[in-house]
C-alpha cells in the first residue's frame, strides 16, 4: 500500500462503503470532493478502462484528453499496483451485463 492507513482513511473507505445509490455518491462526491478532482478521478477510471482493454496511449490521450503523464501513472498502476482498478473495473463490467 502506498499510503499509511489512518482512522481518516478508514473512515473515508467506510464512508464510501456506505453509499448505497449513485444519487448518494453524487451527494457525498460533491461535499468532499473539488469538481476538478471529481472529473480527475473520473478521468483516471476511463483511461484505466482504455488500457485494460489494449488502447494505445496515442488512442486514450485522444479519447480521455488525458495527458502522457497521467497515462503512464495509470498504466503503472494496472501493471504494478494493488489492483484496485481492475478489481473495480471487473466489477463494473459485471454489473453491465
Amino acid at each position: 500500500m502506498a499510503f499509511n492507513r489512518t482512522g481518516q482513511t478508514d473512515q473515508l473507505i467506510r464512508a464510501f462503503l456506505s453509499l448505497e445509490t449513485e444519487e448518494e455518491g453524487y451527494r457525498f462526491l460533491e461535499d468532499v470532493c473539488t469538481i476538478k478532482e471529481i472529473y480527475a478521478i473520473a478521468q483516471r477510471l476511463e483511461v484505466a478502462r482504455d488500457l485494460a482493454e489494449g488502447a494505445s496511449y496515442q488512442k486514450t490521450m485522444e479519447k480521455t484528453g488525458a495527458s502522457s503523464a497521467t497515462i503512464g501513472r495509470v498504466k503503472r498502476c494496472l501493471d504494478y499496483g494493488e489492483g484496485g482498478y481492475r478489481l473495480v473495473l471487473s466489477r463494473l463490467g459485471e454489473k453491465k451485463e
